[in-house]
């Protein structure tokens, strides 16, 4: 069934201008189209919010008795009712996010097939393992599967309970060079120092998490154009991780640093012009929860409007996805206060998936 038209007026993000929006067709258009009901006549319009790193078959906490069907449907919809319109998810159990939509009513989902880490590396019965030699061949084959990207988990816990690399560099950067000919993007799990310079080395594209990220490790991260998803939402759970694991105080001391350190970091690395993404690593935090992340980077010192962006139009054209232009699919969320700031109402007021109006 065709969507009918529609007719929005705000100030556009980021620019600021303020003007007419029309959808037809599903589409952004800024001709005015006959018929168009009028939906918003004054607030800010900016492309639908994206979280950058979401688990949607992970939830905390777990549903008792839920299906990975359902709790992926459940995440989406968190996400949705906060104006996430479109979700990344570096890595799951299963291959199956890639089959949600708008066609069912739900954010858009770009993903990257099933988490690959070495045997006995990755919390039990999630990823799927593979030993070093395997490792480019399973990377391209979950690219393929997913259509966009692979994700490698760097880092674990060894049987000492102390955090450390899984796979060395020549192996860690054979499997991007191989996803890379194939056509696809590399998301690498790395949170010490040392899974972060191998995958700066190995030239991936994205780092998720970079817990330990250090000042020598920007240079590289800006030559080789790569994006640094923090997470900052789970510094605490990190922490709590670890002191669970039963690892020895010396690492939980290590955990407890590095996650105090880690804004002073990230804003580094944003005033150095390295792209900073929002991400919330949701399944190990609640779903929907990324304009937390977003006041996160805000005290990690970036500047209100990047640290939007990183949670919008940034990190949509990132992703392979256009703005607020014409012909754009219509994914537009509308708040009654600039978003920039500090918000009244989390909420948007206006939610439009795919040129259709989502109601509460």
């Amino acid at each position: 069934m065709q969507a009918p038209p529609l007719h929005l007026h705000g100030r556009i993000l980021p620019s600021g201008e303020s003007k007419d929006v029309y959808v037809s067709e599903r589409r952004i258009t800024f001709m005015p189209v006959a018929g168009a009901r009028s939906v918003i006549a004054d607030g800010y319009l900016l492309p639908g919010l994206v979280d950058a790193h979401a688990h949607l078959e992970l939830a905390s906490p777990a549903p008792g008795g839920s299906s990975l069907a359902d709790t992926m449907a459940a995440s989406a919809r968190a996400h949705l009712d906060h104006g996430v319109l479109l979700v990344r998810e570096p890595g799951g159990p299963t291959r199956d996010a890639r089959e949600i939509g708008p066609q069912d009513g739900l954010p858009r989902v770009i993903s990257g097939g099933r988490f690959l880490a070495a045997p006995g590396s990755y919390f039990p019965g999630l990823a799927r393992e593979v030993s070093g030699d395997r490792l480019a061949a399973a990377a391209v084959e979950e690219y393929q599967a997913s259509g966009h990207w692979a994700k490698i988990v760097g880092d674990f816990f060894d049987a000492d309970g102390v955090v450390v690399p899984t796979f060395d560099a020549p192996t860690m950067a054979a499997a991007v060079e191989a996803v890379h000919v194939a056509g696809g993007r590399v998301a690498v799990h790395a949170m010490t120092a040392a899974t972060i310079e191998r995958a700066i080395e190995a030239g991936v594209d994205s780092l998720e998490h970079a817990t330990e990220l250090a000042p020598e490790h920007l240079p590289g991260i800006a030559r080789r154009g790569i994006a640094v998803v923090p997470t900052m939402l789970i510094a605490e759970p990190i922490v709590e991780t670890v002191a669970g694991w039963g690892s020895p105080a010396r690492e939980l001391r290590r955990w407890q640093g590095a996650v105090a350190r880690q804004p002073e970091m990230v804003g580094r690395a944003a005033a150095e012009g390295i792209r900073i993404l929002a991400g919330t690593d949701a399944g190990m935090v609640a779903h929907g929860r990324v304009l937390d992340e977003v006041e996160r980077l805000r005290a990690a010192g970036l500047d209100g409007e990047v640290a939007l962006g990183a949670a919008s139009w940034v990190a949509r054209s990132w992703l392979g996805l256009p703005g607020l232009e014409e012909g754009a699919p219509a994914d537009i969320v509308a708040y009654a206060d600039d978003p920039r700031g500090r918000l009244r109402a989390r909420r948007p007021l206006v939610r439009i998936l795919d040129g259709q109006v989502l109601e509460d």
